[in-house]
């Protein structure tokens, strides 16, 4: 009975949910330079808008159906359309949430712009393919059929999983570099929301840890670690990532197997440098070789030094 008052609640605020028309933005946005921030703060402020714009659009594409260009296109500036984006068969509840999580990261975007210049949206590939070829890396072989982020609740949970952690580790690396109470002010704001959105999905995935993953016969636990591990593989950085399930002296005070959050020995969560963080979303191990999420390259000076020294 409660189930299914739940669910008519859902069902009913979906339908109230439907995807604003092409400039109807909810708020007025105004690109904003600080000339009184440090270059240092205007570049780690700058860096993680390419995690923004690739949470934004995917959790967008898979909520509503559409992205940025039609949602707030005066945030992507001209930047060219995300590869492979599309709805994703999502029951009531978990649309919802993504649904959330899209706007809130519209919020970000904007946040960001408004205190400094920030760049266009860059080319980002959130294709089932480009997330197959992740689960392939992960587990070592091809799935087969090849992994589809949007067929179902599950699966675009596990998709998920990969992306907003990267981006929580960014903010805690970048917090103690920063110099101004601006920045600083906002990339605790920025931390706070990512940290609870990975939260979400860990706590809906931990919830179904033990369950198989239709048709892998592999469960939603063995995912995660496999993601995480690849993670920390080619992050290059050691141990900075954990699936839901671990060996009890790497749960919480090396007391249970249980890990709904992720932290370190003293559950604290753990940082990532820029480097790490591109060696990751590019799926190539090296931040000077772009792939993966962005085939062009992330954007932001700290990313571009590192394709300039490429070249």
């Amino acid at each position: 009975m409660l189930a299914n008052f739940t669910s008519a609640i859902f069902t009913s605020l979906l339908l109230f949910s439907t995807p604003p028309k092409s400039g109807s933005e909810n708020k007025l946005w105004v690109r904003g330079k600080n000339p009184f921030l440090p270059q240092s703060d205007i570049d780690l402020m700058e860096f993680p808008l390419n995690l923004e714009f690739l949470e934004a659009e995917f959790f967008l594409w898979g909520s509503v159906g559409c992205g940025l260009d039609k949602v707030a296109p005066s945030l992507a500036e001209g930047g060219p359309p995300p590869i492979g984006g599309r709805k994703a068969n999502l029951d009531p509840l978990i649309r919802d949430i993504v649904m959330q999580f899209a706007y809130q990261e519209v919020g970000h975007i904007r946040a960001i712009k408004k205190t400094i210049k920030g760049f266009p949206r860059p080319l980002l590939d959130i294709s089932s393919g480009n997330f197959a070829k992740i689960m392939d890396m992960a587990f070592k072989r091809k799935l087969n059929p090849p992994f589809d982020p949007y067929a179902n609740g599950l699966n675009y949970l596990l998709a998920a999983y990969v992306i907003p952690y990267v981006g929580l580790t960014g903010y805690v690396g970048a917090n103690p570099k920063l110099q101004s109470p601006q920045a600083k002010r906002l990339v605790a704001g920025l931390l706070g929301v990512e940290s609870a959105q990975d939260a979400v999905i860990r706590g809906l995935l931990y919830e179904r840890a033990l369950q198989k993953v239709h048709p892998y016969d592999i469960t939603v636990a063995e995912f995660t670690g496999r993601i995480s591990d690849l993670r920390n593989k080619i992050g290059k950085k050691g141990v900075k990532d954990e699936g839901l399930v671990v060996p009890p002296v790497m749960g919480p005070e090396g007391r249970t197997p249980g890990n709904i959050i992720a932290g370190d020995e003293d559950s604290l969560a753990c940082d990532r440098t820029p480097e790490e963080i591109l060696r990751i979303v590019y799926g190539t191990g090296s931040e000077n070789i772009p792939g993966g999420f962005f085939p062009k390259g992330a954007d932001g000076r700290i990313a571009r030094s590192y394709c300039h020294q490429r070249d």
